[in-house]
Parts: C-alpha cells; structure tokens; sequence
C-alpha cells in the first residue's frame, strides 16, 4: 500500500479507514503489518480531512455568492 497521491472518494477512504480499524479493534493484524496498516490509516485520515476541508469552502464560496 503506498501513500502517493491516489483517487479515492472519501466514501472509499473513509470505509478502508473503517476496515483497518476493525481489524486493529479485533487484533486481526499482525505485527509484521501493524506499522503499514498506521501509515495506510494516517494516509486516508489525511485524504479525508482535506476533502472535507475542500467541500467546506466550496460551499461557503457558493453561499456567498448566493448572498451575493
């Protein structure tokens, strides 16, 4: 799994996310993987909160104008 800049949705980050932490929760991962599933996971947590970091000003930009 590498942390370049990838085409995700954040439904699709956002569920791999969720799955990763399950598998931590239910100890489902090794230690061997453990150290790659942290990066994977700070990976989409970053994806995540710029994309909503994105669609928030986005929607100010169109309110505003709307206001406008």
């Amino acid at each position: 799994m590498s942390t370049k800049k990838e085409n995700l949705t954040y439904s699709e980050a956002f569920d791999e996310l969720q799955t990763i932490v399950k598998k931590m929760e239910n100890a489902d991962i090794s230690v061997d993987e453990l150290s790659e599933k942290i990066k994977r996971a700070s990976f989409l947590i970053k994806l995540c909160k710029d994309k909503l970091t994105k669609t928030e000003k986005e929607i100010k930009e169109i309110m505003s104008e709307e206001q406008a």
